[in-house]
């Protein structure tokens, strides 16, 4: 029986032509092929191309998809629950005294043991931690330590014989190579994206005097990457994603570079917490404007029109007073490394220890001055 049609409506045609009648209907026999008319190109023979074939992609030649293949395994989601106080609660019936606020980021297994490492703002006050790993097992997580100030923590969890990521050296790392971040963006697991390194040593990604050097990259990031990997072509992890800078039609992502998150959670594998040095000084980024203005303004500095670091500010009875650092200072260098604003100054202190020495070479007037400070503890944050 033949298949009739309604001729479908303007807003149809687009559906309906795609459609066959294909239900148990007779086919219509094979219709002779029409003689191609007089001055008709034949198509068959027209080359729209002449470029050389391109040979099959063999299979893991791709560098993306075997470096996620040795790292993917090892990132697991992380869950968080997280009880606070409602200041409401109980009264006219607004709601229970204490709340369960969820959460959700990523992590990354470094050792065959259940050590992992995370962002600290992911399991910031949790009470319960849960990590899931990629083949589906779910395992209570104990926060072993965090460091709020680099946003680093370790978990463990009970397990063996897992899935490790292996560790790569980001001082090595250079603007244009391969980034690849791993983790569970908008809760959905195991999503990959990539892109590029776009700059190193970014000391102001999320506000000035940071103690750490962010890597910052084009690659996709969203929340729930927290915590998660940031892997380079070899399948070493590089770092750990933790921000996000976001504007129309653009984004920006930085990690916590791997050197200092093992530098961390060695720290808190050894003792429970992270140890930083400090010194006790306020410090300004000094322009050649602002120098002509100070100079001009006050008689109690006499400063240098140049850029550089100069010291506002030092707080009584701390490593810097001791050492005899004194306000107007311009700091030249620090534990024999230049640096040219107040985040390099504090990057070099980070780099020392608590106890030892460390040279500062200031500026004093117009003479050079070498100074030996002791960095001391820098309180804890409860």
């Amino acid at each position: 029986m033949p298949c009739f049609r309604p001729w479908p409506s303007a807003g149809l045609i687009g559906t309906l032509l795609l459609t066959g009648c294909t239900s148990g209907l007779p086919r219509l026999p094979n219709l002779p092929q029409l003689p191609q008319l007089p001055g008709q190109p034949d198509e068959s023979n027209v080359r729209i191309s002449d470029a050389a074939p391109v040979p099959p992609l063999q299979p893991g030649n791709n560098v993306i998809v075997d470096a996620v293949a040795k790292v993917g395994p090892s990132v697991v989601r992380i869950d968080t629950t997280k009880r606070v106080i409602n200041p409401l609660g109980g009264l006219f019936g607004r709601g229970p005294t204490i709340q369960e606020q969820q959460g959700q980021g990523s992590g990354f297994i470094t050792r065959s043991d259940g050590v992992l490492l995370t962002n600290a703002h992911v399991v910031d006050g949790a009470s319960e931690v849960s990590v899931t790993l990629p083949d589906g097992r779910s395992l209570t997580g104990k926060v072993l330590g965090s460091d709020p100030l680099t946003d680093v923590a370790v978990v463990k969890v009970v397990a063996t014989d897992l899935p490790v990521a292996p560790l790569g050296d980001s001082a090595k790392l250079r603007p244009g190579e391969w980034a690849i971040a791993i983790g569970n963006p908008l809760g959905l697991d195991n999503t990959v994206t990539a892109g590029i390194i776009s700059a190193i040593q970014r000391t102001n990604a999320v506000g000035e005097g940071q103690r750490v050097p962010y890597i910052q990259t084009d690659a996709a990031v969203n929340p729930g990457n927290s915590g998660g990997p940031l892997i380079n072509d070899r399948g070493q992890v590089i770092g750990i994603n933790t921000a996000i800078r976001q504007a129309p039609g653009a984004g920006l992502s930085f990690a916590v570079p791997i050197n200092v998150a093992r530098q961390i959670a060695a720290q808190i594998l050894e003792r429970g917490f992270a140890s930083h040095p400090y010194i006790g000084v306020r410090l300004q980024a000094l322009t050649p404007q602002l120098a002509r203005e100070i100079n001009a303004t006050t008689d109690q500095c006499r400063l240098p029109e140049a850029n550089g670091v100069v010291v506002v500010d030092v707080m009584q009875n701390s490593p810097a007073a001791k050492g005899g650092l004194k306000p107007c200072d311009l700091i030249e260098s620090v534990g024999g490394r230049r640096v040219r604003n107040p985040s390099e100054v504090q990057l070099a202190v980070d780099q020392g220890k608590v106890g030892d020495d460390l040279a500062v070479v200031v500026r004093r007037g117009s003479a050079t001055t070498n100074l030996t400070l002791r960095p001391a503890e820098l309180p804890r944050q409860n």
